[in-house]
């Protein structure tokens, strides 16, 4: 019998990270939510930006700032339990989010940390997401990465009792995820993260379509959104008057009209 053609690639020791994270959120009850939401609005405010400063500014930094700002007002989406059954409530929102670097001659993706994203604007958060690709060495995440190089029991041991430690688990992994797929792709689609925080978000595609604006049919652009709740701390209702409000505040393009009326200008790079 002939053998097949084949290549033998090695395994980058990050990926354990995500077979772990795996494992931690199939363990989780998570609620899904898919929804479509009109950013319109957003998009035309940052592309009259870029025109007026000659500036980008991120889509998602933008998208962060909307859930820091959401999740703030809606503490308990991103509540943790403790080893007493208690929920924490924390004030400050911390994102971890995902940055796409190159390393060794490979890309690699990097966790990052916005910390307090409910009380940074657009621009603070674009700026730090830049700074994170152009210099990865230099972020804390980038330093913590001989964790994966512990031994295994080592790293489940950290877990147990992390997840019991609400403390030790937004110093770890912050208390809400956020994923952007859609920038790779063209297109509709949703994607479906892990949910190993209490509340995950991820970015789809964005497509154009009619829409209905003041009794009128228009072409409008819509992003593809799913969110992700841990049904252990968070009921349906609370978790539908979060939505609603991270909607409202992303098609409204919360925080864009003071940037564009500002004009300050920041960090060039693209719209994602």
């Amino acid at each position: 019998m002939t053998r097949a053609a084949f290549q033998t690639l090695p395994l980058a020791p990050e990926r354990q990270l995500v077979v772990e994270g795996g494992r931690i959120a199939a363990r989780k009850h998570t609620v899904v939510g898919l929804i479509e939401v009109d950013v319109t609005r957003a998009r035309r405010l940052l592309r009259e930006y870029r025109a007026r400063t000659g500036k980008a500014l991120s889509f998602t930094a933008f998208i962060i700032a909307c859930l820091g700002k959401a999740v703030g007002e809606h503490k308990a989406v991103h509540a943790y339990r403790d080893w007493r059954k208690r929920l924490i409530l924390f004030d400050e929102v911390d994102v971890n989010t995902i940055v796409e670097i190159e390393m060794d001659g490979r890309k690699m993706a990097l966790p990052h940390f916005i910390r307090a994203a409910n009380r940074r604007s657009v621009q603070d958060i674009h700026a730090e997401l830049r700074a994170a690709q152009r210099a990865p060495q230099t972020t804390r995440e980038f330093g913590m990465r001989w964790f994966v190089r512990l031994p295994g029991f080592v790293r489940d041991a950290f877990y147990a009792l992390a997840f019991r430690n609400p403390q030790w688990l937004k110093a770890s992994f912050c208390t809400v995820g956020l994923t952007a797929v859609g920038m790779f792709a063209k297109g509709a689609g949703w994607a479906i993260p892990f949910n190993v925080h209490s509340l995950d978000v991820a970015l789809g595609g964005i497509v154009e379509k009619p829409g209905v604006v003041d009794g009128c049919i228009a072409i409008r652009e819509y992003l593809d959104l799913t969110l992700l709740f841990d049904h252990d701390v968070i009921d349906g209702a609370p978790a539908a008057r979060f939505t609603a409000r991270f909607q409202e505040l992303i098609e409204s393009g919360y925080g864009l009209d003071e940037t564009l009326a500002s004009g300050e200008e920041k960090p060039k790079d693209d719209d994602r």
